[in-house]
């Protein structure tokens, strides 16, 4: 039934509600958000799902720590990578085709994933989904920028921030579940091949209801000059981060990032050159979108790093199951979903940057109380003893995830929204990848002989680390305006 009520609302009668100045959208502009919104929520929880399933993956294929890292890195470093070129690409090929390919891609490298034999195949799966995400979700944005009239466009964007939050913190408890289901005998490789029917579901429903034009621009190019620089300065950065320390940090890798830091600069004057630059320049003379990015690199990379760790931790260090560990991780689910749903847009509007200072404190003080609890009672830890920890940290999060998003595209036009929100998105995964990489080391450095003592000793140091990370997060907010710019007008 419900298919055959899609088939009744065409794409012209969603074309011709845009170009209504008063229009209410149509079915099929509400699915087509929908469309969009199920490929955000799969890019979320896979880049944060394999965080819990990363010792189930090193118990069943091998490898060492630095295996374990590139499982979890590979994917959100190769999104990132990809992310603000193939917005630019979708000006050029078309948006709703690489919308597409994007999500076909995914769910292709989803299976590939779920059948790996080595941890090599996974490594470069994962690599490759990360690449098909990057190509999907630049997309996405601009489709529904396209189809939803101007008036109504902000209330359509609103729902990204919450989701987003709420992903990253399903993520985990998902990977708990399924690997304590262990469908089919399949153990960890549920938590990849559970994309193959979701996937599916958005192609077909994609096909059918993506408008055939995506607001393309007939006048853009590539600039590959700006989309090389980039690139390799991501990569030169990511890689030494991720190997040196297994390798002893030999001199290639401080001369690797020695070079990433060039790249970024020749970047910036590229762009400032380009004809067609790969990101807006209007965007970056917004201070609330340029500061908005910082907090949220320092806050996603923190974030990610404390996932990783405490997920090491109850494994590796207690000995406890995946379900157990996605079981203790509901508290923090919980806190982030009440202040997301209950509090994060109410207290937005009206105490505007207070509420991020707000937030950040209480993630500040969750993960001191956390170092706390694992300083204090080490091996005779229990699920209540970290709860009300966890559930403090939920709710800085939480009150982080939505006013934040609007205060960096609070004041974005139309024509810098999906750029804008593409750069976030890319900000965030890239951050991601670097918190894990970067304090993933510090653990892993800290652990030494692998033993429960050293591995409360790694954790406490990468919790004060992310707490130190979060506090400097919480003085840049001050950088930012009183209130979400679209408040003042």
């Amino acid at each position: 039934m419900f298919v055959c009520e899609i088939s009744f609302v065409t794409l012209e009668q969603c074309s011709s509600a845009r170009d209504s100045p008063a229009a209410v959208p149509s079915r099929a502009t509400w699915l087509v958000l929908v469309v969009v919104l199920l490929g955000e929520v799969m890019d979320l929880v896979d880049s944060s799902v394999a965080n819990l399933a990363g010792p189930s993956i090193r118990a069943d294929l091998g490898g060492g720590p630095m295996t374990l890292q590139w499982t979890l890195s590979a994917y959100t470093a190769a999104f990132a990578l990809g992310l603000i070129t193939s917005g630019r690409l979708g000006d050029v090929l078309g948006r709703r085709r690489l919308f597409l390919i994007g999500m076909a891609g995914f769910t292709l490298t989803s299976l590939a994933c779920g059948l790996a034999p080595s941890p090599a195949f996974l490594i470069v799966a994962r690599l490759l989904q990360g690449l098909f995400g990057s190509v999907l979700i630049p997309q996405g944005m601009t489709l529904v920028k396209v189809v939803f009239p101007p008036e109504r466009l902000r209330a359509a964007l609103m729902p990204f921030g919450p989701i987003m939050g709420l992903a990253t913190v399903a993520g985990p408890i998902l990977a708990g579940w399924l690997l304590h289901l262990n469908l089919f005998g399949s153990q960890w490789r549920s938590i990849f091949l559970i994309n193959v029917p979701f996937g599916v579901l958005a192609l077909a429903l994609g096909r059918r209801v993506l408008p055939r034009s995506g607001g393309e621009d007939p006048d853009a190019r590539l600039d590959l000059t700006g989309v090389g620089l980039l690139t390799a300065g991501s990569a030169l950065l990511i890689v030494p981060l991720i190997q040196g320390r297994e390798l002893g940090w030999p001199a290639w890798t401080y001369a690797m990032m020695t070079a990433s830091v060039v790249m970024f600069a020749l970047f910036v004057v590229s762009e400032r050159r380009s004809r067609h630059p790969v990101i807006a320049p209007s965007l970056f003379r917004k201070r609330s979108f340029v500061v908005g990015l910082l907090v949220v690199a320092g806050f996603h990379a923190a974030l990610s790093a404390f996932v990783l760790v405490i997920n090491l931790l109850l494994q590796l260090g207690m000995g406890w199951t995946p379900l157990c560990t996605g079981l203790t991780l509901i508290p923090w689910a919980l806190g982030t979903a009440a202040a997301v749903l209950f509090g994060g847009g109410t207290l937005g509007r009206r105490l505007g940057r207070a509420a991020l200072r707000i937030g950040l404190a209480l993630a500040v003080l969750g993960l001191l109380v956390l170092w706390w609890s694992t300083h204090h009672w080490g091996t005779a830890l229990t699920v209540g003893k970290l709860a009300p920890s966890l559930f403090v940290t939920g709710c800085g999060a939480g009150l982080v995830f939505v006013p934040l998003f609007e205060f960096i595209l609070g004041d974005a036009s139309a024509e810098e929204v999906g750029t804008g929100a593409g750069l976030l998105n890319a900000v965030q995964q890239f951050a991601s990848a670097i918190g894990v990489a970067a304090l993933g080391t510090a653990f892993f450095a800290g652990l030494g002989n692998p033993s429960p003592h050293a591995y409360f000793a790694a954790a406490q140091l990468v919790f004060a680390l992310c707490a130190g990370l979060y506090f400097l997060t919480l003085l840049l907010v001050g950088l930012l305006p009183g209130r979400a710019p679209h408040a003042q007008q």
